[in-house]
């Protein structure tokens, strides 16, 4: 095993590297993000510099979650590269440590900081992004409407089984607009069609106002009020509907427990569930593939071709994984297989790699 102390000091500057490519990625999507809502500012009322800037900062945590992986490739291949450039590699080899002894370092921390994203700001992520879209509803969608498609949702409840169509989700008030309620029995018969304007989801039931019931037994009726029962909450309708990276790892698997009671496909929460898992595999994948462009001794040269080589079979592996994921999207693969397959398989080859250059 490699010495604590030079353990530690190879762990400090994969680190440093690390953080530096990652805040300057963080800092260049602010920017830009900054820069673009400035334009739209126009187009909203109180739309100011402040709450534009303010905008970009809770929107940027969950875009720039995405490029860690590539902060971490870069950064390995930056520390390597440095690590090589000052010959400390070398003086390594030279007192007997071996490619797998100071790769270790980088490896631990490569889990660990996995881990944290997963675990600790994957969800802070989600809770800015929350935020930035009920700030952006409010500013620029006048109340938060998203129109443009048809919405249809189903749920189960005490009452039975509903299918719910709407024209409208206003997100930033839990409410739908144009709705059509087509209300089940236990046994799947139909009872009921109700029509409303505006429902509004409230714990445990649907607010109607201004609805009118309609069944095969009664002559149609307009209520004021028409309360139905509900086993939705707010964050289950606006993951049902909206994009899925918005939702927290620690909220998943409720969510699809839920879900599936309510008889929704659950397929693209499980793959992001499995991808999360996944994200320490895939950093640690991501080392291991720096380390095959990365440690060899410069003097020798062909520095720009090590880092084009290693760029490219980064971003290699990161098609893999958006391939890899919309096939287990389309269902023609499991989500397990489609989150772990591409960062195991890319991690056996790196080390496949490394044992030909290292071992002969």
């Amino acid at each position: 095993m490699i010495g604590r102390t030079l353990g530690l000091y190879f762990a400090h500057r994969f680190l440093s590297a690390m953080l530096i490519v990652f805040l300057t990625i963080f800092a260049l999507i602010y920017t830009l993000d900054f820069v673009e809502l400035m334009r739209r500012a126009g187009d909203a009322v109180g739309a100011g510099t402040g709450t534009m800037a303010k905008l970009a900062l809770f929107r940027t945590p969950a875009t720039a979650e995405q490029v860690i992986p590539f902060g971490m490739l870069f950064g390995a291949m930056a520390s390597f590269i440095a690590l090589s450039r000052r010959l400390e590699l070398v003086v390594a080899r030279a007192a007997g440590y071996s490619a797998w002894q100071f790769l270790t370092p980088a490896i631990i921390l490569a889990l660990v900081i996995g881990g944290l994203v997963v675990t600790v700001y994957n969800p802070v992520a989600t809770k800015f992004k929350d935020r930035a879209n009920t700030l952006e509803a409010h500013l620029f969608r006048r109340g938060g409407a998203t129109l443009g498609r048809v919405i249809w949702l189903r749920q189960r409840s005490i009452d039975g089984e509903a299918i719910i169509r709407a024209t409208a989700l206003d997100s930033a008030n839990d409410t739908l607009r144009g709705v059509q309620f087509f209300v089940m029995d236990e046994r799947g018969q139909f009872v009921e069609r109700v029509e409303a304007p505006v429902a509004r989801l409230r714990a445990g039931y649907w607010r109607l106002e201004q609805a009118r019931v309609v069944s095969e037994d009664h002559e149609p009726e307009s209520y004021a009020v028409y309360l139905l029962a509900t086993n939705l909450t707010p964050e289950e309708m606006r993951s049902a509907l909206g994009p899925g990276q918005a939702v927290s790892f620690w909220s998943l698997p409720g969510i699809i427990e839920r879900l599936e009671l309510a008889g929704l496909d659950t397929t693209r929460y499980r793959l992001i569930y499995q991808s999360l898992w996944a994200r320490p595999a895939l950093l640690v994948a991501m080392v291991l593939v720096a380390a095959c462009f990365s440690l060899k001794f410069l003097r020798s040269g062909g520095l720009a071709t090590m880092v084009l080589g290693g760029v490219v079979a980064g971003f290699g592996l990161y098609i893999a994984t958006e391939v890899a994921e919309d096939l287990g999207n389309a269902g023609v693969v499991s989500a397990t297989l489609a989150a772990w397959a591409p960062p195991l398989l890319a991690s056996a080859m790196s080390v496949l790699v490394l044992l030909n250059k290292e071992d002969g």
